[in-house]
């Protein structure tokens, strides 16, 4: 197992980070290299050389690039090994088992094996890290890193090591060696770290709860409670991503590194397009940047603009997970998408705001039942149950579980809109604020050390990307 939840935040991290403190500001990257390994390797060591393999290879082809700047064919040599090594890595440990699968349905390889290995965690992570690293410095957007202990640290930070967001080499390059912690800082990172843990421990928790319950008695749950269900699934994957994310950029300024945000309440989006400029930012940005824009983007004729679209999109279904459901779930989102572009993006725009918003969350949520359901089967079941009325408005059980829900699914509901945000922004620099946060954060953190001491339930959705 990897460190418990209880264990990273009452030993783990208050010892980094008093160490971090007192060593010579010269030794701390060196430390948080250490560190991190160590967090990474706690349950699987063997994991700790699949990265170091790919730190090194990319730290190699870096200065290999870099030499080579005015020798195209071997600065591009460089940059297709560091590709092929990166890329074989994450395909051997996370497609291996996939490819497998439909060979073996094939009458020439039905001799074959069934292959299933152990998915280093948070590879698909620092693989796509590593692949921006090496392109920005083909490109010359950045200059090759001489430390080794600086890249090391760079590739494998703890904070968003295992859920991202996905953090540009370029965008931290500085920091890695000229960032100058402040109390300031650190205080605006425990804040947020505090507020990523209430949104995973206090709603994504319980929300998945929720959606456990109601999945298991799918046929008898009537068609409110099958909407009800996976609007449940939909605020424990929001509140847990997002929480993984706003949590691992707390702590990134705690140590003095900025990240981006990563999402900006998604679920207030007014169409399918909106929604992915809200949602998984980091991911969003990577694709478009490292795939689309080099595939020609939109300077194209409309066949090519539309074959780029559904590159990118197959792919980032593909990232997600190693089964056909998550492609199904990138084309679905890439059909949307072009239509909104190319069909009727400009009459949704026409509708009303409320009207817009329905719309979305209906496209939304259909994309979380084809997100969630790996089986075709039972993908259909539940579609099926959605949109008809065989078995009923509302099955009993359900109804005596959601009504025991209400409080919470209001309270998830609440945190999907920026009231919260907007309202602190008013009256923050108000001397009662300072007041308010402490006991804020005293009481987020009592609730969920108490939460987590009393329950065994603390899935990590994003373990398998």
């Amino acid at each position: 197992m990897y460190f418990s939840s209880l264990l990273f935040l009452f030993v783990f991290l208050p010892l980094v980070l008093a160490v971090y403190y007192m060593l010579p500001r010269r030794f701390r990257n060196g430390f948080l290299l250490l560190a991190n390994l160590v967090f990474y390797g706690w349950g699987e060591p063997v994991f700790i050389l699949i990265m170091i393999v790919s730190i090194m290879t990319n730290y190699i082809c870096g200065l290999m690039i870099e030499k080579y700047r005015d020798n195209q064919k071997r600065k591009k040599a460089f940059l297709v090994l560091s590709l092929v090594i990166s890329l074989g890595l994450l395909a051997v440990f996370k497609y291996t088992g996939f490819v497998s699968d439909i060979l073996r349905q094939l009458p020439p390889f039905s001799f074959m094996p069934k292959i299933s290995l152990p998915l280093p965690i948070g590879i698909s992570f620092y693989t796509f890290q590593t692949l921006s690293y090496t392109i920005d410095v083909y490109r010359g957007d950045t200059k090759a890193q001489k430390s080794i202990v600086s890249f090391g640290t760079y590739v494998s930070f703890f904070p968003q090591l295992i859920a991202g967001p996905i953090v540009r080499y370029v965008d931290i390059a500085k920091m890695l060696n000229e960032r100058r912690e402040s109390i300031k800082q650190f205080a605006e990172g425990v804040k947020l770290f505090l507020v990523g843990l209430a949104k995973k421990v206090l709603i994504a928790n319980q929300m998945g709860l929720l959606w456990d319950t109601l999945r298991e008695t799918t046929g008898a749950n009537g068609v409110v409670g099958i909407w009800i269900g996976i609007i449940s699934f939909a605020f424990q994957i929001y509140f847990d991503f997002a929480g993984y994310s706003d949590m691992a950029c707390g702590l990134g300024k705690m140590f003095g590194f900025e990240f981006m945000k990563n999402f900006n309440y998604p679920y207030i989006s007014k169409s399918i397009t909106e929604f992915w400029r809200r949602w998984h930012i980091s991911l969003s940005s990577w694709f478009r940047d490292y795939v689309y824009i080099p595939l020609g983007g939109n300077r194209r004729k409309l066949p090519r603009v539309i074959f780029n679209l559904f590159v990118v999109w197959a792919l980032t279904g593909l990232w997600h997970g190693a089964n056909f459901n998550f492609i199904a779930w990138g084309i679905y989102y890439f059909i949307i998408l072009v239509l909104e572009k190319y069909v009727y993006g400009k009459y949704l725009e026409k509708l009303p705001s409320v009207l817009q918003h329905i719309y979305a969350l209906l496209f939304i949520l259909i994309g979380w039942t084809i997100f969630y359901f790996e089986d075709f089967s039972q993908l259909t079941q539940y579609l099926g149950c959605m949109f008809t009325l065989k078995n009923g408005i509302i099955g009993t059980d359900a109804a005596s579980v959601i009504l025991s829900y209400i409080p919470l699914i209001l309270a998830a509901a609440l945190a999907s809109v920026p009231i919260w945000r907007n309202l602190y922004l008013k009256i923050k620099d108000r001397k009662i604020t300072a007041v308010l946060e402490m006991v804020f954060c005293a009481a987020v953190l009592l609730l969920c050390t108490a939460s987590l001491v009393n329950q065994s339930y603390n899935p990590f959705l994003y373990f398998r990307f």
